[in-house]
């Protein structure tokens, strides 16, 4: 067995046959193992191995991309503060794929933009919706955008309990169809990492917040009754192990358990709609991808490798970084948007002391009431060094922020010292996100970087080849190498399955440019 049979794999559309003929095996099609027994009158050629034709487009659940009206089972998450570009979404979107824009932590009127530049692209995409514990009125402003311009796609992301803007979103315009199915308009793909969760969203929106609507006038009565009908979202992404929020789940773990969760929610509420989960968090390479599927993943999202992309909404510095990161390179930090409730998001730390840093402002937070309680060396190392200017300066700044996006925040501040505390360290939180987006030089000791390790895969799967260079990371490329390899590697494992070894170079999947990938496509 040789690179006859590599090159076979390769051309995904057209079956392989492995047949034996005088103790050699080779590689053919099905027409080459009947005419050559046929020519003979003999059975001297046996059939060894065969492996189907197998599409990327044919990985995951077909229905799951007619619906979205995509070819390609395939996500790119939405990753905060437009790091999940419009450029970005804008090229998923032309390669048959489904990008979200990155819409948290964005100033209002940007996310807006967006919607409106998006509006008539042509092609499906979605927006981010992720929970603000913190500051309810935006996660409310966002949904009533969404809402108003007719966005039909959000992912949810990070919630910690289902709120009424949520619920809002989904139920907004419901109502049965001529042959009396129930539609709603608005979709909802949830990215949770806890089995608890995902069974709050596989379930009908919650009775009360339902009441609400109707008492509001939101909705009518008819149209609550319709929503206890439904999932308020019918497809969940388990989320393991990514970068940003994350509990660190092993996905070999947490798919299956996410899968059952719909599977055991379908049978409970008998929906009129087929429950799905997708995998999110370390899908980086064909091999990852693969084994996605045959877990069962209706359909993949990619993040980390995404961030990675020219067509990303970071800096070039923070790409460069990523180009050198390894699996090892990355852990927990404190989360801005959740800083005082202890949330941690996965990040960069190679080349970064933002890890540190942050993680001694959670400490001083834990173990001071105010910042008037910080000792005295910390807090002039804190002036010094991580904020580089002093405390009092930086709560101006905040408080200036504040009384223009959240005043109750100002005012709570005001009363509550230790919230002020909270809020100053915040601002460092917040700023060395934005110190990395934009790639201020004089701040990348202070980068924060969501990344997991999936990255480190990625470096290592491209090493040597053209995806080496950063320069040359494009977004539509690298998907279709992901889906054209996982495609590969699942034909290769139908001859595996079948007692037939395989070796091990003839495994290797080294990225193609995009003429090569059509090319075994034709």
């Amino acid at each position: 067995m040789g690179n006859d049979t590599r090159a076979a794999l390769r051309f995904l559309r057209t079956p392989v046959c492995l047949m034996e003929n005088a103790g050699q095996v080779v590689a053919g099609s099905v027409d080459s193992l009947i005419q050559g027994n046929s020519a003979t009158g003999t059975r001297e050629t046996h059939l060894r191995g065969y492996a189907p034709a197998i599409l990327p487009e044919a990985l995951g659940d077909p229905a799951f991309c007619s619906g979205l009206g995509i070819r390609y089972p395939y996500l790119g998450g939405s990753m905060a503060k437009g790091i999940s570009s419009i450029t970005m979404v804008e090229e998923l979107g032309k390669a048959g794929m489904l990008g979200f824009f990155g819409a948290a932590g964005l100033p209002f009127a940007t996310v807006e933009a967006a919607v409106e530049r998006l509006a008539g692209a042509g092609f499906p995409c979605g927006f981010n919706l992720i929970h603000s514990p913190h500051e309810p009125d935006l996660e409310l402003a966002l949904a009533d955008l969404y809402i108003r311009k007719g966005v039909r796609l959000v992912e949810a992301s990070a919630f910690l309990a289902l709120t009424l803007p949520l619920v809002r979103y989904r139920v907004h315009g419901i109502h049965r169809t001529a042959d009396g199915k129930i539609h709603c308009p608005n979709r909802i793909i949830a990215k949770v990492s806890r089995e608890e969760l995902a069974e709050k969203f596989f379930s009908p929106p919650p009775d009360k917040f339902l009441r609400q609507l109707v008492a509001e006038g939101a909705i009518t009565q008819e149209q609550a009754e319709l929503a206890a009908l439904v999932p308020l979202a019918q497809e969940v992404t388990a989320e393991a192990d990514s970068g940003g929020h994350t509990d660190n789940r092993p996905a070999m773990a947490l798919f299956p358990t996410i899968l059952s969760v719909a599977h055991r929610m379908q049978a409970r509420h008998g929906y009129a709609v087929n429950l799905r989960a997708g995998l999110a968090g370390g899908i980086a390479t064909p091999s990852s991808a693969a084994a996605a599927f045959a877990m069962g993943a209706a359909y993949i999202m990619t993040g980390s490798v995404n961030q990675a992309c020219i067509e990303s909404g970071t800096s070039e510095e923070v790409r460069r970084m990523l180009a050198d990161t390894r699996q090892a390179d990355v852990c927990m930090a404190p989360a801005a948007d959740m800083f005082e409730m202890g949330v941690t998001v996965q990040v960069l730390k190679r080349g970064s002391m933002f890890p540190m840093r942050a993680g001694k402002l959670y400490e001083l937070y834990r173990s001071c009431g105010s910042l008037d309680e910080i000792p005295s060396a910390d807090r002039d190392k804190l002036e010094k060094t991580f904020f580089q200017s002093p405390l009092e300066q930086i709560w101006q700044d905040t408080r200036g922020y504040f009384l223009a996006r959240d005043p109750r925040q100002v005012e709570r501040a005001e009363r509550d010292p230790k919230h002020r505390m909270a809020l100053v360290f915040r601002w460092y939180l917040g700023q060395a996100a934005h110190w990395a987006k934009d790639g201020q030089t004089g701040r990348k000791i202070d980068y924060q970087v969501w990344c997991g390790p999936a990255m480190g895969a990625f470096n290592e799967w491209v090493a040597g080849s053209f995806l080496d260079d950063p320069a040359r990371r494009m977004v539509a490329n690298v998907a279709r190498n992901i889906l054209y390899g996982a495609a590969f590697l699942t034909r290769a494992n139908f001859l595996r399955y079948q007692g037939i070894a395989i070796p091990e170079d003839l495994l290797h999947m080294e990225p193609l440019e995009d003429l090569q990938i059509k090319e075994y496509l034709s």
